[in-house]
């Protein structure tokens, strides 16, 4: 059986669809799955176990209408596929079942477009878990054998990648042999960033509190790096934080979280990389966002703080959401955290 699954859009989501392809692969041992994404997070999949082979789209493909078609055609007419998932069901993604009416199981979401194209419908996501969704898109594949559920959160990362990763930490003056926490101090979209003042604050105790700890911050190139350089000047002691170690790619990035005790910080894509590395996260989580969707809750301890755990957020601006997420809350909250799940931020957390 061959499988296609379509799962554009940012790293975040991308990495929570593993526990669709690990399902799918488990239910299937023998099929093909094929994964179709965006060319740059497409190295985080590298040697995934669960899939055969990676279909990338550039951004300029995606966006160029005639391009674009003339590919999506390429890749279902190459393998003759039984089953078409697609996560998204835009408009755009639905492309890929309008161009293979003979795949039997031609799945996606239910909106009132969707059914001139796919024949196996779901609701969307809604309020539930992000994780469990993803998996209910195997659910009409349950005709064919019962389905092996795999809730796991996976990305491959190599023996190499990960002696790398450890000699630029030491290279970069980081004592492997103490705790390095991970922190997301900012991010790509303004409007997931949680008020830089109280981040700094937070960060200050954070240090005094735990003496040993190694700290990172985690941003891309550009408006990124500038707002996390600013919260580094602010911050009262800045003996212990690396702000010029830099993960330069998604792939880097998942074996420096192999690396590390704990992420902190605001929620995104880096956590859920983080995620997959088996390492516990405590997040900011940005307006409207439902922690039950997404931070998974299994065997890897996350947690965060959302405005909607606060208070009655009906009506609310983000930036009004924001304000209910004090610095006591977050900091009793995140200690709590590391308490519950005994983390060690004292001693070696890693015998890589």
């Amino acid at each position: 059986m061959n499988i296609l699954v379509i799962r554009f859009r940012q790293m975040g989501d991308t990495i929570l669809a593993t526990p669709l392809l690990n399902t799918l692969h488990a239910t299937f041992p023998e099929a093909r799955i094929d994964l179709v994404l965006n060319e740059r997070i497409a190295p985080l999949f590298e040697g995934h176990p669960a899939l055969h082979s990676i279909q990338t789209f550039t951004d300029d493909e995606r966006h160029h209408a005639l391009t674009y078609l003339q590919k999506v055609w390429r890749i279902v007419h190459r393998v003759r596929y039984d089953v078409i998932i697609d996560m998204r069901s835009t408009v755009n993604t639905q492309v890929f079942a309008l161009f293979s009416p003979h795949t039997p199981y031609r799945i996606g979401l239910h909106k009132s477009y969707t059914r001139l194209t796919s024949n196996h419908l779901l609701p969307e996501c809604g309020s539930k878990s992000m994780v469990d969704h993803n998996i209910s898109l195997a659910a009409p594949l349950a005709a064919l054998r019962p389905l092996v559920v795999d809730r796991h959160i996976t990305l491959p990362v190599s023996e190499d990648d990960l002696l790398s990763m450890r000699r630029y930490l030491e290279h970069m003056g980081i004592d492997i042999s103490k705790p390095i926490v991970l922190m997301g101090v900012t991010a790509k979209l303004s409007f997931k960033v949680w008020h830089e003042d109280r981040m700094t604050e937070i960060i200050d105790r954070f240090i005094a509190q735990y003496p040993d700890v190694q700290i990172i911050f985690n941003y891309a190139p550009g408006q990124e790096e500038e707002n996390a350089r600013r919260i580094y000047r602010q911050l009262k002691d800045r003996s212990r934080v690396f702000i010029d170690v830099q993960a330069k790619s998604p792939r880097e990035l998942l074996a420096l979280s192999h690396h590390i005790a704990l992420y902190f910080g605001n929620e995104g894509g880096a956590r859920h990389i983080v995620h997959a590395a088996g390492r516990p996260s405590f997040v900011i989580c940005a307006p409207g966002s439902l922690k039950s969707t997404w931070i998974p809750q299994d065997a890897v301890p996350a947690d965060g703080v959302s405005a909607m755990d606060l208070a009655d957020t009906n009506g609310l601006t983000p930036q009004q959401m924001y304000n209910l997420i004090t610095i006591e809350a977050v900091w009793k909250r995140f200690n709590d955290f590391i308490a519950t799940h005994h983390i060690d931020l004292k001693s070696t957390i890693t015998n890589l």
